[in-house]
């Protein structure tokens, strides 16, 4: 579960496909397709990105397009070897979902890489289109830690054994309250592992990313928004709106808000929104070349 922020990177422009080795498909009459729902999209797609990438198709029976596009995403996840699930989410039956998701047509496909969503495309795309997002997304997952590897569903059980990488037991209690969706414990286990490991920045990353959730569950994008528009003073209306555009992958519109409120700011205030703006670059990831230039926007507003 490391929350650098996966979704704030832009893959609308993706470089042109490199050579890779054939993956098997799954063998043994095994899937790498999941349908999703409302009841099982925390412990399916949210808890399961956690050691695979999964990668959300929104559809609906009345779009004709939706299902022959999932049969076709489904035939070229089975090539990936398990490094990608193919999780099938009806918005008509699912309503919720599409919403989290701010789903306003479909297709509409999504990554999700530790529990966070990386944009990927809407409306349908050929095969080859297809397989240079996905590419780019194992990459992404990649470089946030997530080398695991999915078991197909009707697979014999040993093959998770050789395919599943051991989970880091000190994140054990972290994790099932994460799956439970109880996020103040979380929040609460992670900062006793940062006191112990001080220098861990995966301990730091997973911190972040959860008081990011944490903060911002159940909140309402414009609800937020007009609020923060009202009261350009308020520091939490502020805030909020810049944790909902992270979220959201609006990453440089939330460091933005939150530089120009520095700016306005002073002793505490100032100090408040300054380490709003470090966790979220945590959350964002350090390598990420927005964190680079906000960084240096945020030391030019306090200097």
């Amino acid at each position: 579960m490391n929350f650098s922020r996966p979704g704030a990177i832009d893959l609308s422009a993706l470089k042109q496909p490199q050579a890779r080795p054939g993956q098997p498909a799954a063998g043994g009459g095994g899937t790498y397709v999941v349908d999703i729902t409302e009841q099982n999209f925390q412990s399916d797609a949210l808890q399961a990105s956690m050691n695979h990438v999964v990668v959300l198709s929104l559809w609906s029976p009345r779009s004709p397009q939706s299902e022959s596009f999932n049969a076709l995403l489904g035939n070229l996840i089975s090539q990936y070897g398990g490094q990608l699930v193919l999780a099938q989410v009806d918005i008509d039956a699912n309503p919720a979902i599409a919403q989290a998701l701010q789903a306003q047509a479909v297709p509409l496909v999504v990554g999700l890489v530790k529990g966070q969503p990386v944009p990927l495309f809407q409306g349908t795309v050929d095969e080859a289109e297809a397989r240079r997002y996905f590419d780019e997304l194992v990459n992404v997952a990649a470089q946030n830690g997530v080398t695991g590897r999915a078991q197909p569903t009707g697979a014999p059980s040993e093959v998770a054994d050789d395919v599943d990488e051991p989970e880091d037991p000190r994140f054990a209690v972290a994790d099932a309250a994460f799956a439970a969706s109880d996020f103040d414990t979380a929040v609460t286990e992670y900062e006793k592992l940062q006191a112990q490991y001080p220098a861990d920045s995966e301990v730091s990353e997973r911190l972040a990313g959860v008081r990011l959730l944490a903060r911002t569950q159940g909140a309402d994008l414009q609800a937020a928004r007009k609020a923060a528009a009202d009261a350009p003073d308020d520091l939490d209306a502020q805030m909020l709106v810049a944790d909902l555009d992270v979220s959201g992958g609006h990453v440089d519109d939330a460091f933005d808000r939150l530089i120009q409120l520095v700016k306005r700011t002073s002793g505490d205030d100032r100090e408040l929104v300054r380490q709003r703006l470090l966790d979220l670059f945590t959350v964002v990831g350090v390598a990420d070349p927005r964190v680079a230039t906000a960084r240096r926007a945020l030391a030019s507003a306090l200097f």
